[in-house]
């Protein structure tokens, strides 16, 4: 009777305004990638195979820890274990000395042409914000964004948003040109104005790049969740994803994939001292 008064009590409150809320929402659409820089954490990706039934055939399971990459580069991923078995030892110090190589071909070229190595850097930078600036500016020029309520998510309020496309919309983004092919919900945090969970579906036949010509069937689900880790960032928790896809108009694909983000780690270890010097 408690939980049912609490519940009915949060739906009695206003919802926020919408012209108000959007805004704040805005501002905190960035990529993970760019938040999880900071962590390490543990990523498990289980690929499943599927039949023309749906049933499964095959599935595969690996997992990465992941560290933040060298300045302006991705993230370094490191398997450990791929099928429940652990990578061998003579495995792991091959991806170690590689990374070293690499690290350390990083460092000569910081040594050696240090405004260079920053100009690239700087540009990498902005270019990923600038990518970044104009998908997020796709989002609201594809989507008709309703507020539905307020939803409670593991103990956290929520305001739940149904996504729509618009039918004359005019995305500026290969990004954006896929969202119109894809209705969708989103739950975002009341108080933090942060993305909790994503689910969306495609509502038709879309062209999608997988390194060949591919058609994505109608009925292709994404779903995405985050939680705050030490109570200061939102970060990956869980993602799913399913589809049937022919691939250059003859071979046809069905998978259905789950990733697991875990044991985040604030990485503090600067670049000076991450790296020795290179021999001269």
């Amino acid at each position: 009777m408690l939980l049912a008064a609490v519940s009915v009590q949060a739906q009695e409150r206003p919802l926020p305004d919408l012209k108000v809320f959007m805004p704040e929402v805005r501002k905190r659409l960035q990529t993970d990638q760019s938040l999880q820089s900071s962590y390490s954490y543990v990523e498990t990706r289980r690929e499943r195979k599927l039949d023309g039934g749906g049933r499964v055939t095959s599935e595969s399971v690996k997992v990465f820890e992941n560290y933040p990459g060298l300045p302006g580069e991705p993230r370094w991923e490191r398997l450990i274990s791929e099928d429940g078995k652990p990578v061998p030892a003579k495995d792991l110090e091959k991806q170690d000395r590689e990374r070293r190589e690499k690290a350390e071909e990083y460092a000569r070229r910081l040594q050696s042409q240090p405004d260079k190595e920053r100009a690239r850097q700087t540009r990498e930078w902005d270019k990923d914000r600038k990518e970044m600036a104009e998908t997020v500016d796709d989002i609201f020029r594809v989507y008709d964004i309703r507020m539905l309520g307020r939803e409670s998510i593991d103990a956290h309020d929520t305001i739940h948003f149904t996504l729509t496309p618009r039918p004359n919309a005019n995305p500026q983004t290969r990004d954006g040109a896929i969202m119109r092919h894809f209705t969708g919900n989103a739950w975002v945090s009341e108080s933090d104005y942060e993305l909790v969970r994503l689910n969306v579906e495609a509502v038709d036949t879309v062209g999608i790049g997988l390194g060949l010509l591919a058609r994505v069937g109608k009925g292709a689900r994404i779903a995405f969740e985050r939680r705050k880790v030490n109570g200061e960032v939102w970060l990956p928790a869980t993602a799913s994803y399913g589809f049937n896809a022919r691939v250059a108009l003859l071979k046809m694909l069905r998978r259905d994939a789950t990733l697991e983000f875990s044991n985040y780690r604030k990485f503090t270890v600067d670049t000076s001292s991450t790296f020795s010097r290179p021999a001269q």
